[in-house]
């Protein structure tokens, strides 16, 4: 029987609306034994935030805004983060985290970490050591040996963690695992992801010419310490305050900022977890002469084995100037994200942007009204209020995250796999995930740890 033209789902008002609201609260399952004495459900918990001037400050604001006590805030650089000082004026302020961990220790339950992603791993792993929970910005780690180092601890310190990849908590990225779970689009086999983002941040090819003027370091910047851990560079305004993401000894490229966001969904949906093997193109980019930042343009190719239920996934990242294609029969009306995904099945498609699939939709049309409205999929997932949320709250309940580090963790090592094929682009690398190594590749190994200067280390 033919459809009433009223009961049918258009596309344009679903993409309007398919972002907005989250379904009713509920606890995600799992516990969790604390190392250190946990709140009571009632109690607000106590936040310090390390790196508070950009990202780190809105975390921090999230937690705040849940009605939990900032009770101290750590920042190298007193200038850049200057505004979010001022907004907790009862909290008080360093400039070294040791010092803050050394004063504080037992004022502080959890900390936030907001830091250029070269430092993350030091901080996270020192914040566990001394019994903090632990809510980490994107990327988790500057390699996969911290990755992993960092996943191990958290299990050793018992506490709570979670990856900064927001929309892991959203209702969007559940809607995608629902329908891939309940087969909308068959058994999906491929995956296109990109991000075409802030392109004059994630490469710095224009300015290599510059890194080696002298400059002198601001005033209110303690340098040294925003270095850390990796090798020593002279300051530049180059990569302090803000494009340290486009300098590979600071910052993980478009992959590493944007990885987590992008490929959450289907990285949960599917249950992925480590390639099998990893491509890179890279255009006219060489990593010999260019090798301090990234490619104008990107696109790897990871090899997902078959997995329990699932056949193998190819993934394809694309990022800068290489767009995800657009298939054959896409809607000529519609525009492919540009940050964002579609994951192809035997039925159909799933169509989302960033941050836990926002405004995801199924693709042909006819696949919308089979699977939405009183046929959408039952919800497999309990929905929660937002990513503070969910750790502070698992905080206070002695639960984990949803996002904790088992599972942002290889998420993570996804991104840390795809920079080292940049450095190697046209070969195919072969990864051992249990052995930790390239198979195939000894120098792409040399990647896989971070070295350290003198006297630092995680």
């Amino acid at each position: 029987m033919k459809k009433h033209r009223s009961s049918r789902i258009n596309r344009r008002r679903f993409l309007q609306h398919a972002g907005a609201g989250v379904a009713l609260v509920n606890v995600l399952p799992g516990s969790l034994t604390h190392g250190a004495e946990a709140p009571s459900p009632s109690a607000k918990v106590n936040v310090a935030g390390i790196g508070i001037g950009s990202r780190g400050g809105s975390d921090v604001g999230e937690v705040a805004g849940l009605g939990h006590n900032i009770v101290a805030l750590c920042d190298v650089d007193d200038n850049y983060a200057a505004k979010e000082f001022a907004k907790y004026p009862g909290a008080k302020r360093f400039t070294d985290y040791r010092v803050m961990f050394d004063k504080m220790g037992k004022e502080i339950d959890g900390v936030i970490i907001g830091t250029p992603d070269h430092t993350h791993a030091l901080l996270a792993m020192e914040a566990m050591r001394r019994g903090k929970h632990v809510f980490c910005e994107k990327p988790l780690a500057h390699s996969v040996q911290e990755v992993r180092e960092l996943m191990a601890a958290a299990h050793q310190y018992k506490v709570v963690t979670q990856l900064g990849n927001q929309g892991h908590s959203s209702g969007s990225i559940r809607r995608v695992c629902e329908w891939v779970w309940a087969g909308a689009v068959g058994g999906v086999h491929t995956v296109h992801a990109g991000c075409d983002a802030f392109k004059n941040v994630y490469c710095q090819i224009p300015n290599l010419g510059k890194v080696d003027e002298p400059y002198k370091v601001p005033q209110g910047l303690d340098y040294d310490l925003w270095i850390g851990p990796v090798p020593f560079r002279p300051y530049s305004p180059l990569w302090v305050p803000w494009n340290w993401r486009g300098w590979m000894p600071f910052g993980g490229g478009v992959i590493g900022d944007w990885i987590c966001h992008v490929l959450d969904p289907a990285f949960w949906a599917l249950n992925l977890d480590a390639p099998s093997s990893v491509l890179a193109q890279v255009g006219e980019y060489d990593p010999a002469k260019q090798g301090l930042t990234y490619p104008e343009a990107t696109e790897i190719t990871f090899e997902f084995p078959a997995r329990e239920a699932r056949g193998p996934v190819k993934l394809v990242w694309h990022d800068g100037n290489k767009a995800i294609p657009k298939p054959n029969d896409f809607p000529s009306d519609e525009e492919i994200p540009g940050t964002g995904a579609i994951l192809f099945g035997d039925k159909g498609m799933i169509v989302h942007g960033s941050h836990g699939g926002a405004n995801c939709h199924l693709l042909p049309e006819k696949l919308m009204e089979q699977n939405s409205g009183k046929n959408t999929p039952a919800e497999k997932i309990p929905r929660v209020q937002g990513h503070a949320w969910d750790w502070i709250e698992a905080i206070r309940t002695g639960r984990q995250a949803g996002s904790n580090f088992d599972y942002g963790g290889p998420l993570t090592q996804v991104a840390m796999l795809g920079l080292i094929a940049i450095r190697f682009p046209g070969q195919t690398l072969h990864w051992d995930d249990t052995a930790m190594r390239f198979t195939n590749h000894e120098a792409a190994n040399a990647f896989v740890r971070s070295s350290y200067r003198t006297g630092w280390s995680i």
